[in-house]
């Protein structure tokens, strides 16, 4: 009888020890997924989801969209519609105006000085010597991240860590609390962090560096993973308005990557093999710290950042981004076959997502006679500057216009005591005559402004006063700043091409489903932290998708 007790017991304990695998850890007596991975993939305009629908495997995006959740009409909520600020609001559910990232770059408005959004000149770079492309930290973040609240939810015992070319791409998801973020240096084509993080780079990552894989991966050069006839959702290859790498004759395939790599490092990011360098080097990281095999959830953050430089050279019809999101398709499937063997298919959570969109190239939308053409912002603010100097007797009052906000030289407005309302004032009212500009609008009178929604709310939305200046310019649609003969594209605007996302959810506590309700960008952070149970993000904005809990519980 004795016997049979222990077996009964041992057997129960067992059951529930294979049942409990399938729903991640517990902790606290909560359950939660043992690993979630954040995947932002760079540029990626939602519609990239069915326009190469039939072309993609099983494994990639496919298996998001049949096992998960999609929420179809996601949108960024703010302007600009930049990678910092993109990768900042998905990981805190906040906007610029709270959460301080405005830009790559902003124009700091007391001092006029030009500030990148994660440097920080008090750390020094690990992993290669004497860099500054290392001195970077998410300092100039100014709320909590998701990972953040991970980390405090478990009393730092989870662990996060960030991954992506960029530095910013790393830095900011994984917030100020990250166990580890990595970027790529193109100067050593090695994956370094700096002295916020750690004193060395750990042995696994020295490791990885060590073994050069990219320049293995270019070492074949870039040719189509299938026939060039069978791209047909792209243009014809060369077209005038796509790019060139530096000593390429043409934009057609192939690209002879090995001898532009060996000359520049930084070729890589403009390729799909970027995108795979750095989910190789997230696989690493999975491995070399563990995550997902302790009690507490761990957090990874992934960015493939290649979709984003290829689509700038190239633009959104070429067939090198075709080509490149059906190699990114085969890297994720790989990525999640990998994930599944090593954490448990039912034990972690991914969602992917993207900072922004794209316009399609001017010469492309030209050629099909649909309205499109650049804003030559370099005349167009030294002509500003004229009309301001006429009026008010003083020379360069504007900065410059980086994203499409008018910064002004403070200290001449002060000294010279000059009417600064009426300076914006004129400033408007010149921008607004401009050919290509549909608004131009002083943000600290926007509730008098005739500009309709969505876009006021993204104004102020956008708007930090410290960070940036009190004028923004709107482009006609179709339009965004550049030069005339200008190639590939850009992103910034409300557009949908450069507004509209994908957002979708697979893997633990996640029901196969859909929804067409509108969802914000900075919703993501807040229904994450209602899948762990944590609190979400201190500048938080945004709430839950309600949608998908209440499909969770019809399942």
């Amino acid at each position: 009888m004795f016997k049979k007790s222990i077996s009964l017991t041992w057997l129960i304990g067992v059951t529930l020890g294979i049942l409990f695998s399938f729903r991640g850890t517990a902790q606290n007596g909560v359950d939660r997924p043992k690993l979630v991975v954040g995947i932002v993939v760079d540029q990626m305009r939602w519609d990239y989801l069915y326009r190469y629908y039939d072309r993609y495997g099983e494994g990639g995006f496919k298996r998001m969209l049949d096992e998960g959740f999609s929420c179809e009409n996601t949108f960024i909520n703010y302007l600009p519609s930049y990678t910092a600020v993109g990768h900042t609001v998905v990981f805190t559910g906040s906007i610029p105006a709270i959460d301080g990232i405005v830009g790559n770059d902003w124009i700091d408005q007391q001092s006029g000085k030009n500030v990148y959004c994660t440097e920080d000149h008090s750390v020094m770079s690990v992993g290669v010597a004497g860099s500054a492309a290392g001195e970077m930290s998410p300092r100039n973040l100014l709320v909590s991240t998701i990972t953040d609240e991970l980390r405090l939810a478990t009393n730092f015992r989870s662990r996060v860590v960030g991954v992506s070319l960029k530095d910013r791409a790393a830095i900011l998801p994984a917030g100020h609390a990250a166990n580890a973020a990595f970027w790529f240096d193109d100067a050593s084509a090695r994956f370094i962090t700096s002295t916020y993080y750690m004193k060395e780079l750990p042995r696994w990552a020295q490791e990885f560096n060590a073994r050069q894989e990219p320049a293995r991966l270019v070492s074949g050069g870039w040719q189509t993973l299938y026939p060039l006839n069978t791209y047909l959702q792209s243009t014809d290859d060369d077209e005038p308005w796509e790019g060139k790498f530096k000593g390429e004759k043409t934009s057609a395939f192939p690209h002879e990557l090995k001898t532009i790599f060996a000359e520049d490092h930084e070729a890589i990011r403009s390729s799909p093999f970027g995108n795979t360098l750095t989910l190789d080097f997230a696989r690493a990281a999975v491995l070399g710290y563990g995550l997902g095999q302790e009690e507490t959830t761990d957090f990874l953050t992934i960015n493939c950042a290649s979709t984003d430089y290829v689509g700038h050279k190239y633009g959104p019809n070429s067939i090198e981004v075709e080509d490149t999101y059906l190699r990114l398709d085969k890297d994720l499937a790989s990525f999640f076959d990998f994930l599944d063997q090593k954490i448990g298919k039912d034990n972690y959570l991914v969602f992917l997502t993207a900072d922004h969109g794209a316009a399609h190239s001017i010469g492309f939308m030209q050629a099909h006679h649909i309205p499109a053409d650049f804003l030559e912002t370099g005349g167009l603010y030294k002509r500003l500057n004229d009309t301001l100097a006429r009026q008010f007797g003083v020379s360069n009052l504007v900065l410059s216009g980086l994203n499409y906000h008018i910064n002004y030289d403070m200290g001449k407005i002060k000294s010279g005591q000059l009417d600064w309302e009426a300076i914006r004032k004129t400033t408007v009212a010149f921008l607004q005559e401009q050919r290509g500009i549909q608004y131009a609008v002083d943000i600290t009178q926007i509730g008098k402004a005739p500009v309709p929604e969505p876009i006021k709310s993204r104004i102020i939305n956008g708007y930090n006063a410290k960070r940036c200046g009190p004028v923004i310019i709107i482009p006609d649609p179709g339009w965004f700043s550049g030069h005339q003969g200008g190639t590939g594209t850009t992103h910034g605007n409300w557009n949908a091409y450069d507004t509209h996302i994908p957002l979708l959810f697979m893997g633990w506590g996640i029901p196969h489903g859909t929804t067409n309700r509108m969802v914000k960008m900075s919703d993501i952070s807040p229904t994450i932290a209602a899948l762990l149970r944590i609190q979400m993000p201190n500048g938080s904005v945004g709430a839950p998708i309600v949608d998908l809990f209440q499909q969770a519980k019809s399942q």
